[in-house]
């Protein structure tokens, strides 16, 4: 699940998006925040990783293990 955050999302509202759709069985999910410049990652086993700077890499990991991408923050 990928959610970007736009100038009119509230970053809370989001997080709690991403928290249901973890909750919902959702194995990966990235939340880009541009405004912030940070990348939520979050995870199946109830983990959120976080990634700041101007370029984040973003892993598949074992969902889509092919998967890596560069993020422009």
């Amino acid at each position: 699940m990928v959610e970007i955050r736009s100038s009119s999302d509230e970053l809370k509202a989001l997080k709690d998006k991403m928290e249901e759709y973890r909750d919902n069985g959702c194995r990966l999910g990235w939340l880009i925040d541009r405004i912030g410049k940070q990348v939520f990652i979050y995870r199946r086993n109830g983990s959120i990783e976080i990634k700041e700077g101007s370029t984040v890499t973003l892993s598949g990991e074992d969902v889509l293990p092919d998967l890596t991408m560069q993020v422009n923050l």
